[in-house]
């Protein structure tokens, strides 16, 4: 069991327009990933885990089309990594119900995502309240050795070792294979209000949004009131903030020098001009990527089709761990 190679496992959920925060934190991380582990990277897409607050079935099939077509147009590529809609394997429920009977009420008592989404007025049902054990199904049905979270995710991976072991344990066989985490460099992305951008928060830029549209919300990007033609400290702006993460070491050279002189090419230089050149560099930037996704959203058939191959391959890996821990507790 320990003699295998790292395979990679990630899931997204199927909520929300996708946003700079979004691509920076996690997305374009999945396409790394998959360089550095060929053939060995499962991102799923959570349709089960959507029903615990979801209950529009239109809805639902809408936004995993879309957030399929959006990770196959940034660059995931199903050649070299498996993009897999949660629902089409079955196995992963059963695996919960197995480890639902060796998971003890306490540690699910512990889950802080629970006792946060109940605090912020959702109501709880069985669901929510077992999310912990589908995700640590999620996880354990591919053998994942490897799962990037973010702080916030860490309970729920430690939770998901601890009922591998229970398992193990309980049943006296080596079923589970135990998955460790890595910490994912996240870049910090500040919204249009200089908080983190989120969703929850309203200060997000659509990743995809282009012409108009995305010149009123970057223009909503907060700033000091220094007058046009002053000087202006890059170190402490939102705007430049958000440049960086699309401007080169020698653009933002120039950047930084029209900021600090408040001028350009000897005229005057305000946040204004530094919020047309970012309104530029996000169109540029995603455009191959949006042309991809538009592709894709009008022939569905193509994302179904990646998402058909790439389920026959995580489920004959499922049918594998499913089939040793029944035969471990008894029931094959």
């Amino acid at each position: 069991m320990n003699d295998r190679p790292t395979r990679v496992l990630s899931g997204i959920q199927p909520s929300g327009t996708k946003h700079l925060g979004n691509y920076f934190g996690a997305m374009r991380q999945f396409v790394a990933l998959q360089e550095e582990y060929p053939g060995e990277c499962f991102y799923f897409i959570a349709d089960y885990h959507a029903l615990t607050t979801l209950r529009d079935a239109e809805a639902l099939r809408s936004s995993v089309l879309e957030l399929a077509a959006t990770y196959l147009a940034i660059g995931v590529d199903p050649d070299k990594a498996a993009l897999v809609r949660q629902s089409d394997v079955p196995e992963v429920t059963e695996l919960t119900w197995l480890l639902s009977t060796v998971t003890g009420m306490g540690l699910l008592e512990r889950a802080t995502s629970y006792k946060d989404k109940v605090a912020k007025g959702i109501s709880p049902n069985a669901g929510l309240f077992l999310y912990p054990v589908l995700m640590a199904s999620d996880i354990l049905i591919y053998d994942a050795t490897l799962v990037p979270v973010g702080k916030d995710q860490i309970q729920h991976l430690e939770m998901a070792q601890d009922m591998g072991t229970h398992f193990n344990e309980a049943f006296g066989a080596e079923a589970l294979v135990r998955p460790e985490w890595r910490l994912s460099k996240f870049a910090k992305v500040p919204g249009t209000d200089g908080e983190k951008m989120s969703t929850s928060y309203g200060n997000t830029i659509p990743l995809f949004e282009t012409g108009k549209k995305l010149k009123k919300i970057v223009g909503r990007v907060v700033t000091d009131s220094t007058p046009l033609g002053e000087p202006l400290n890059p170190d402490d702006c939102n705007v430049f903030a958000l440049l960086k993460l699309f401007v080169d070491d020698a653009g933002l050279e120039e950047l930084d020098g029209w900021y600090r002189s408040g001028k350009r090419d000897g005229e005057p230089f305000g946040y204004g001009h530094a919020k047309q050149r970012l309104a530029q560099e996000i169109e540029a930037h995603f455009a191959p990527a949006r042309a991809r996704r538009e592709h894709l959203l009008a022939h569905p058939d193509e994302v179904e089709q990646v998402l058909r191959r790439s389920a026959d391959r995580a489920r004959a890996i499922a049918q594998k761990t499913i089939a040793r821990c029944k035969r471990a507790c008894g029931l094959a």
